[in-house]
């Protein structure tokens, strides 16, 4: 399922606090760099996981080599990887983390059993959608990208 009500969406991103992004880039062209920035500077704490890239340091974090390295809470796995390499992430996740609230997929990235054993464990599941988009959208930000929020503000 792909189609997301705007207050679930809304609510996931206002309770998530910890964000490990999975795929993440250190080319800030690429989307997985700018969404994990995005991430950050709206409050979240990023934490990168990219085994080509682990020990450097992205967004004021250590990238590390897998969800296992990381040794605190974290509420959301983002994840940027082809759909077929989803089932190990969303295991690793909810091996790592017993309280993990959401596994979201990237656009493009789907995968029904994957999510089906996330839900059993009572983790939240989005696929097919980004959180910059969604946040961007469901909380009044209007960007040189030209998303249409539909919501009026006065804030610039």
């Amino acid at each position: 399922m792909t189609d997301y009500s705007d207050n679930h969406l809304k609510t996931i991103l206002q309770r998530a606090k910890t964000v490990a992004v999975v795929g993440v880039s250190m080319n800030p062209v690429r989307p997985s760099y700018y969404v994990a920035r995005y991430l950050g500077l709206k409050g979240y704490r990023v934490i990168p996981v990219n085994p080509g890239h682990a020990g450097k340091m992205l967004f004021g974090e250590t990238v590390r080599s897998s969800l296992s390295e990381i040794n605190v809470p974290v509420d959301m796995v983002d994840i940027f990887r082809r759909s077929d390499a989803v089932p190990p992430i969303v295991d690793e996740a909810l091996d790592a983390f017993p309280d993990l609230q959401t596994v979201w997929m990237q656009i493009g990235v789907e995968h029904a059993e994957a999510a089906a054993k996330a839900e059993a464990r009572g983790v939240t599941v989005i696929q097919n959608r980004c959180p910059k988009i969604e946040y961007q959208r469901l909380f009044g930000e209007l960007r040189m990208g030209g998303f249409a929020t539909g919501i009026i503000s006065s804030k610039l």
